[in-house]
């Protein structure tokens, strides 16, 4: 199939569209769900634009634990439904859906006492893996097994002798998040959809108590449209009642925000050959292989300040770090962390006060003719989510309309990953790359791997890695301006890679390299270069003093100190 460039033009050429002609359906918010959504409308046969405020993922769906999982915890919930949905989504993701961008990762669950404990755990584990074959999609990823003490620790040395009597390991999946978004919205472009980021809905149009469209600013031109379409999806996560507040209706439901925060430490700091599994007195703690790094996440705590960024507190590091020290032989320290970021889950309000307890499960509404509204749920049944909204969306609809078949389209660069991958020694052969940068760009862009090559064929500069993030090639800062919508330096070193969490530095010592890369796809002079350079140096300094503080209302008015976007 073909794909889509989101580059400047498109974007301008986008917004231009929807202002042009009635949509069917326009999706507000291009997190997992709104991306997820505006594909599931535009592969219906509908007319379909998606308009996102910041940057694709830039909210919660780039600040999660990057796994795709059926939420073994569900399963001591009795949630079966919940877990038995997720477990089939998890087998579509990795079979056809995104090969190249989903795939498998072992999970070791020390035990901590003789007997009961390994029986009970093991039963759930077993009913773990047989609702995911008994799904018709689970059979691509090996079966739990039962471990002696000797035996995890061979698997896992990092751990303590007295930290466990035995183990479990199991497998589950991982993903980059914000690159799975950003692989959806290319997927919809190329099917059709009008995809816009940078535009924010600042308010809805209607006829009598009807919604008809939206208003939408373009943050950057400041031009304001008018996009008229039968039905508008509110899509928007964390920011669903304030987006609900610009029709000045009351929701039929509402969303309360959860905190996670995620500490990245270099892969030398734990040495394990599988990721681990933890339980805390709330929830459960994940150290999570990613690349040379791990992820070591999450906290679960109520949240009620700045959405656009969450601020991670010394509190918050240190309830991670004393929860992985506790099985760890060598302890880790402040010292040994090289990135943090902090997250928001969506959760529905209910009778719990412990966000933990709050529902996984998502909702949809249709609260004023014209609007339907989609909240909750977990990343890794975001397709269901979308296939919901837009099957109510279709309730409003005055026309015939194909049922979804999202479960049978695949993510562009899914189709002849596997192939590729099978022939990645030739590729990088002839392209001058050594085989390891190949497999790097593989898993991260499949079979468009071709489109970064031909960049690189063209200026062979590109070839070289970044400065300061030796994992990231020149020509990807290229192509994440010119292909995949990043508008600012921050989209770069946050979303399109991940230098931001994977460097000692935060990305400071890559960043004017990076924006002057990306400068001449932009437009950018050499003022709006050392303006992005600025801003982002300003957005770490203020995000390692948020780091500092004791409490949540001094992280946030510490976070609060850079400014949100660099205007052009």
């Amino acid at each position: 199939m073909r794909t889509a460039t989101l580059g400047p033009v498109q974007r301008a050429e986008a917004l231009t569209r929807m202002a042009e002609r009635e949509l069917d359906v326009l999706v507000v918010g291009a997190g997992v769900v709104g991306a997820g959504t505006a594909l599931d409308a535009v592969t219906r046969g509908l007319s379909t634009g998606l308009v996102e405020a910041r940057d694709w993922a830039s909210g919660t769906s780039s600040r999660s634990s990057k796994l795709i999982h059926g939420g073994l915890r569900y399963l001591e919930m009795l949630d079966f439904a919940l877990v038995r949905e997720a477990l089939k989504e998890r087998g579509l993701l990795l079979e056809r859906l995104a090969p190249h961008l989903v795939r498998p990762v072992p999970f070791l669950y020390p035990l901590q006492h003789k007997g009961w404990e390994r029986i009970y755990a093991g039963a759930g584990v077993a009913m773990y893996d047989a609702m995911s074959v008994s799904s018709g999609h689970g059979r691509g990823l090996p079966v739990h097994r039962h471990l002696s003490r000797g035996r995890a620790l061979r698997v896992a040395p990092a751990l303590r002798k007295d930290a466990l009597v035995g183990a479990l390991q199991y497998y589950d999946a991982q993903m980059d998040d914000a690159r799975y978004v950003t692989t959806l919205v290319r997927t919809a472009a190329a099917y059709g959809a009008h995809c816009a980021n940078r535009a924010r809905v600042v308010g809805f149009l209607r006829e009598g108590e009807r919604v008809v469209g939206a208003r939408v600013r373009d943050v950057e031109g400041g031009v304001e449209y008018e996009i008229r379409a039968k039905q508008v999806v509110n899509a928007t996560g964390v920011w669903t009642d304030d987006t609900q507040a610009l029709i000045g209706e009351r929701g039929q439901f509402h969303v309360r925000a959860s905190k996670g925060i995620h500490l990245v430490v270099p892969k030398d700091r734990i040495h394990s050959s599988t990721g681990l599994i933890l339980r805390t007195e709330k929830s459960v703690l994940f150290v999570i292989p990613w690349g040379r790094h791990w992820i070591v996440g999450t906290t679960d705590t109520d949240w009620d300040l700045d959405k656009a960024h969450p601020a991670a507190s010394s509190a918050d590091i240190d309830y991670l770090l004393e929860h992985v020290n506790s099985v760890l032989a060598v302890p880790l320290t402040r010292d040994d962390v090289q990135g943090v970021y902090a997250g928001l889950r969506p959760l529905l309000a209910g009778e719990s006060d412990a966000t933990s307890k709050l529902s996984r499960e998502h909702t949809v509404a249709h609260p004023v003719p014209g609007l339907v509204v989609v909240a909750g749920g977990k990343y890794t049944t975001y397709r269901v989510m979308a296939k919901d909204a837009v099957d109510e969306a279709v309730h409003g609809l005055d026309q015939r309309v194909a049922e979804c078949v999202t479960e049978d389209v695949p993510l562009v660069g899914a189709e002849g990953y596997r192939a590729l991958w099978n022939g990645r020694a030739r590729i990088a052969a002839r392209a001058g790359l050594h085989v390891v940068r190949v497999e790097h760009l593989l898993n991260r862009f499949g079979s468009l791997t071709e489109e970064l090559l031909d960049l690189m064929a063209a200026d062979p500069g590109l070839r070289e890695p970044v400065s300061g993030a030796d994992d990231y090639l020149r020509a990807e800062i290229v192509y994440a301006a010119s292909h995949e919508g990043a508008r600012h330096l921050d989209d770069v070193l946050t979303r399109r890679t991940r230098i931001s969490i994977e460097t000692f530095d935060r990305g400071t010592r890559s960043a004017r390299e990076c924006a002057e890369l990306m400068a001449p796809v932009l437009g950018w002079d050499k003022q709006q270069i050392e303006k992005e350079v600025e801003h982002y140096e300003k957005r770490v300094q203020a995000e390692r003093e948020s780091q500092r503080q004791p409490d949540d209302q001094t992280a946030d008015a510490a976070r609060l100190g850079a400014p949100d976007i660099v205007p052009l």
